[in-house]
């Protein structure tokens, strides 16, 4: 596993982990129902916007991983003939 692959499933775990870390300390805290659910409604917003970041940079960092892959393979193949 390459360190941007670990880097990625950091993210995408600390993202989760965030998600389910404020939704408890949320549900938990004491404030009204509609209060609650305002902040949720305004924090899921801010969560999806965090995980289409994360998203995006997954998938660049694939596309490149990718990229270099097919390189090196093109590579050997020159080599082998």
């Amino acid at each position: 596993m390459t360190s941007k692959e670990s880097g990625s499933r950091f993210a995408i775990g600390f993202v989760v982990g965030a998600v389910v870390g404020l939704a408890i300390g949320l549900l938990y805290a004491p404030r009204a129902g509609e209060e609650t659910r305002q902040i949720l409604k305004e924090k899921a917003g801010e969560i999806r916007e965090k995980a289409t970041e994360v998203t995006g940079k997954v998938k660049e960092t694939a596309t490149e991983a990718v990229r270099k892959a097919r390189a090196k393979l093109e590579e050997i193949e020159g080599q082998a003939e």
